[in-house]
């Protein structure tokens, strides 16, 4: 039986393992295991199964997820969330729509300290559907709105997602952070519109909120200030190559203890729940990474990646009909996995083949991400939409009825990075020693 026979097999297998909840780590390092045995016997096998796992994970590079997973995991035990969407409130709230508006710019800002979508919406969750209750807001508007803004969590940095892409392909995580900024920034700018334009005809939907004075805005936005300074240093930091991407999530983590003391919102009670789920959440991740390395160098011995790029290549296809299938696998995928794991299974697979045809490595990598966004709150199973459903008791149908001026906002920004991929890959391009 050929390589490519042997690891067509093994992914129908890592499938099925799959959708018989075994853990996705768990199923990739059996797969990747057999997998081994199959093509280079026992003895090699089980010496790439105990050293490859450690080799890979013993990294400095891999330092950069518990710094920012310690970062989101702050931000959500403290009351930092409600001063964003006070200050976003203040300045957005008188317009039609005003606080629909503030909860997807409050998530954009909680993005930017944050990195996971999961975190986000059970924070806007929280923070916003109560506020907008109370201003008679429609309330499967209102918990759209919620479900529009959790997933730019992974777009605007710091992004797991984007860590995880960057650690599997080798590529600068610091650039793929700087190529989240533009699209994320145009996808909230791209979703106030639609809200203004929608609550503009239908008034009932999203009233206007009260009106502050100057003096009272400016008092409102204090609160937002350490969080955007923050953004800067870390981001800033990065960019300029004053230091590197794991010493910025330190930094920024650091930063997140100080901002939450400051305010008053972080006991030790709640910094140990935050370090608690963090370890959670890393042992989750770095049990991943485990079987994805032995699953990985299963794959290459199998040369299932290169005889997918040999079929894209032969097919000659357009780059846009490329497009066009890579948004429709991520979409559907997004769907039904988590962003994590989904980057996990696939970019192994994917990413030789649509390097072979020209694909920039910075520019796929925020575009995956941006497909695994939409995924997330597309019908009928998108995972953001169930959460919200559960939290604010607005019922499925009426919530995915919602999303939809949502999603078509998402395809307009996936189309127009398409057309114009500086979006994502200028401010890239820019970074000192880029």
């Amino acid at each position: 039986m050929s390589p490519v026979m042997i690891g067509a097999i093994a992914i129908v297998a890592l499938i099925i393992l799959i959708a018989m909840r075994m853990w996705i780590g768990v199923a990739m390092g059996i797969v990747g295991l057999v997998g081994l045995i199959a093509l280079r016997g026992m003895d090699q096998a089980m010496l790439m199964a105990a050293d490859v796992p450690f080799s890979n994970v013993n990294s400095y590079t891999l330092t950069v997820i518990p710094m920012f997973a310690l970062m989101g995991m702050i931000i959500s035990e403290s009351s930092i969330g409600t001063d964003l969407f006070k200050a976003c409130n203040a300045w957005l709230g008188p317009i039609r729509g005003g606080l629909a508006s503030a909860t997807v710019a409050t998530s954009g800002l909680l993005g930017a300290i944050c990195g996971s979508h999961m975190v986000g919406t059970v924070i806007m969750s929280k923070i916003a559907l109560p506020e907008m209750k109370r201003y008679n807001y429609e309330p499967g508007f209102a918990a759209a709105t919620v479900c529009a803004g959790a997933p730019l969590s992974i777009i605007i940095p710091p992004s797991l997602p984007l860590i995880m892409y960057g650690i599997i392909t080798e590529q600068s995580i610091g650039k793929l952070f700087m190529s989240g900024i533009v699209p994320g920034i145009t996808m909230i700018v791209v979703f106030i519109l639609i809200i203004v334009f929608y609550c503009t005809r239908n008034p009932d939907k999203g009233p206007k909120g009260a009106r502050l004075a100057l003096p009272d805005r400016i008092k409102a936005s204090r609160g937002i200030i350490p969080v955007v300074i923050l953004f800067i240093v870390v981001l800033g930091g990065i960019y300029t190559g004053v230091f590197t991407t794991t010493e910025s999530g330190a930094i920024g983590s650091f930063g997140a203890v100080i901002i939450a003391l400051l305010y008053k919102s972080l006991n030790g009670k709640k910094f140990l729940l935050a370090v608690k789920e963090t370890a959670m959440t890393i042992g989750m991740i770095f049990s991943l990474l485990l079987g994805t390395y032995i699953f990985i160098r299963f794959i290459s011995y199998s040369k299932i990646p290169f005889a997918i790029s040999e079929i894209i290549v032969k097919l000659d296809a357009p780059m846009p009909v490329l497009m066009l299938a890579l948004a429709l696998i991520y979409v559907v995928l997004g769907m039904l996995i988590p962003e994590i794991p989904m980057m996990i299974l696939t970019v192994p697979i994917l990413y030789p083949a649509l390097m072979a045809v020209g694909f920039d490595p910075i520019w796929l990598g925020i575009f995956i991400v941006l497909m695994m966004a939409l995924g997330a709150v597309t019908p009928p199973i998108g995972m953001v939409v169930f959460i919200v459903s559960g939290l604010s008791g607005v019922s499925v149908p009426k919530l995915f009825k919602g999303v939809v001026p949502f999603i078509i906002g998402d395809v307009v920004v996936i189309i127009l990075m398409c057309i114009f991929p500086q979006m994502a890959t200028w401010l890239p391009s820019k970074m000192s020693g880029a």
